[in-house]
């Protein structure tokens, strides 16, 4: 792996909130942060891409951005990674000295490791307006369900599943006649917009509060 030259964790020079990203699919999401964030005054980027899955296309990405990337072998179980994986994840997360997570498509439940690890500092986007329709295909749940409107939210991410603090939601009307992919889609637009915009809220939320803990 290309590692970054990088502060030790912990150590910043600069103003900057380095954060990792965490991917099992193609990664549009990803797309989206590192289009946003590209070109500008790097007050916030990703400096590093882990994937679960070692022909995702989010580790194709990365390397078209430059961006230093992994696979790590989930081990042997389906929802989530193994301890010693996680470990794995995060020792490169550290030597990266990221500042937060960031999960882009990561299709694994996040344990100990990475929670004790990062305490308040991992985010993730769920293509619903939770606390409706957590879980996998909430588009799916959206439409099955009737309901006027869909979206999606920001949220941190705590030992449930999509129950952590919510930082931010996009609305997505629900039309008739919608499919789950046509609904999908639009929600997928709602994503590429709100994601950026939170993840740069929060990088400027715990850059006031590591000043704040220096004065």
């Amino acid at each position: 792996m290309n590692t970054p030259g990088a502060p030790k964790p912990g150590v910043s020079f600069i103003s900057v909130s380095r954060f990792g990203v965490l991917g099992s699919g193609k990664g549009s999401n990803f797309r989206a942060l590192a289009e946003s964030f590209k070109g500008t005054s790097r007050e916030c980027e990703p400096v590093i891409v882990l994937s679960d899955v070692e022909e995702a296309g989010i580790l194709d990405l990365a390397r078209q951005f430059g961006i230093p990337h992994r696979f790590v072998a989930p081990g042997p179980f389906r929802t989530r990674m193994s301890t010693e994986a996680e470990e794995e994840m995060v020792h490169m997360l550290q030597e990266a000295a990221v500042d937060f997570v960031v999960l882009a498509g990561f299709m694994r439940v996040i344990k100990e490791p990475l929670l004790k690890a990062f305490p308040g500092r991992i985010l993730n986007i769920h293509p619903s307006l939770l606390p409706a329709f957590r879980g996998l295909e909430a588009w799916k749940q959206a439409v099955a369900a009737g309901v006027p409107e869909a979206g999606c939210t920001v949220h941190l991410v705590d030992a449930g599943v999509d129950t952590g603090r919510i930082l931010g939601q996009s609305k997505v009307p629900v039309h008739p006649g919608d499919t789950a992919e046509s609904l999908h889609a639009r929600i997928q637009v709602a994503e590429h917009e709100l994601y950026p915009r939170m993840v740069r809220d929060f990088a400027e939320s715990i850059s006031s509060r590591c000043g704040a803990e220096t004065r």
